[in-house]
């Protein structure tokens, strides 16, 4: 479950996880997220609408969805979207409508990790959604835009959140430990906390509780010393995620750059993620011909034979000779005048008429015999029509090799 904590009293449950304990129960303790506040003052708590809240992990989601819920006087039924199939949904949602039956009030069924639903749960839901029989609220690190189908996105609205800040985490921390009267830990520990939580409040917490449970023990320790023992990363990465897509992006777009360190840079960001070693390869073959092209032929030849060796080598040696393509790619001279040329060329085919072959270039044609053929003529290039159409597709980019094919054309015409 999401969390995302401000002002709060801790129940009576200590020994729930802190982020638990310390989940506020009104707007008023909800940290940050001002652009939902905003939406917040202009909503009808007696007609609530379908909404699915979309943020990074500890950015408030499942928070903001029991406030609304204890606010609006409605039962809320949860349901895990990795955890239940389409039977168990079906009698989450009997439940929500026998509670409005009997109450003559609807439910909110809340249901963690929507995009996890196939396309089955998601279809089981639409009737329900029409009817207008329980309200839903779905919460999900991923855009509902690409990962949950139209007929759904038609009914429901989408309220995006974002990571807290560092001044906000920094200030939910202070406060937490005031309430739990904890002095002992430094103000150099809350603001490292903060400065690596990712703007995610319940990681932030959870480092937090750590340290108070060892408060006895680090009180004498140096600060560097606790960080080394006590803290734990918050590196993000999934490969389902649309993070997966976002440093794939930034990767790419730094060799295209010819920026050798931030390609290296989001490459280690992916191999320390876990991401597939064969998908970071192919896209470097796509690259070598999209974006390099003729301004260095050698660039398609070391990607593609950096491709078949980590498949023969496997991390973690694999990661060697990632970084020697990458690096080479990124500094190689660039044109994309080959991928632009044949995209023009499909779109000059597709708003024509069939394009006739010449008939002195065709297999079989009486004409074949006016073909002159190039090797028999001095430089071995001779001038004659090609195509009927008389078009143009290709501009050299005149760098890198491109250069060097353009003045030995230039010479032998």
């Amino acid at each position: 479950m999401d969390s995302q904590l401000g002002l709060f009293s801790e129940d009576s449950h200590n020994s729930s996880p802190l982020a638990h304990r310390v989940r506020p129960e009104t707007i008023e303790g909800f940290v940050g997220q001002f652009q939902i506040k905003r939406k917040l003052e202009t909503l009808n708590l007696e007609n609530l609408p379908h909404i699915v809240f979309f943020g990074p992990p500890g950015s408030g989601k499942t928070t903001l969805a029991h406030i609304l819920a204890t606010q609006s006087k409605l039962d809320l039924y949860s349901f895990n979207a990795v955890l239940g199939g389409v039977n168990d949904l079906r009698k989450v949602i009997a439940t929500a409508m026998d509670n409005k039956l009997m109450g003559s009030k609807k439910s909110i069924i809340f249901i963690d990790e929507i995009h996890r639903f196939n396309k089955g749960q998601q279809d089981a839901l639409l009737p329900h959604l029409e009817k207008g029989d329980f309200i839903l609220f779905g919460a999900t690190t991923e855009n509902p835009n690409t990962t949950l189908n139209k007929a759904i996105l038609s009914r429901v609205q989408r309220w995006r959140l974002d990571p807290l800040t560092i001044i906000e985490v920094e200030d939910l921390l202070e406060r937490t430990c005031k309430n739990l009267n904890h002095s002992e830990i430094k103000k150099e520990l809350i603001t490292y906390i903060a400065q690596n939580a990712n703007g995610d409040a319940r990681f932030a917490l959870n480092q937090l509780e750590t340290l108070s449970q060892n408060i006895k023990i680090i009180k004498d320790l140096e600060i560097d010393e606790i960080i080394k023992k006590y803290f734990f990363d918050n590196r993000r990465y999934d490969k389902n995620s649309e993070r997966h897509y976002d440093v794939i992006s930034a990767f790419i777009k730094s060799v295209r750059g010819s920026d050798a360190d931030s390609a290296i840079l989001w490459l280690a960001v992916m191999l320390d993620g876990g991401e597939d070693i064969e998908f970071i390869a192919r896209r470097l073959i796509i690259l070598a011909s999209e974006d390099i092209g003729n301004a260095d032929p050698r660039a398609l030849t070391i990607a593609t034979d950096a491709h078949y060796a980590i498949k023969q080598i496997g991390m973690p040696e694999a990661r060697i000779i990632l970084a020697q393509a990458t690096t080479y790619l990124a500094r190689a001279p660039k044109s994309n005048a080959s991928y632009l040329a044949i995209n023009e060329a499909l779109d000059f085919i597709k708003s024509n008429p069939t394009i006739e072959v010449p008939t002195h270039l065709r297999n079989h044609h009486p004409h074949k015999k006016n073909y002159k053929y190039p090797h028999s003529y001095p430089n071995h290039y001779v001038s004659q029509v090609y195509n009927n159409e008389g078009v143009k597709f290709y501009e050299s980019s005149k760098l890198g090799y491109e250069k060097m094919q353009d003045d030995y054309l230039d010479r032998i015409k």
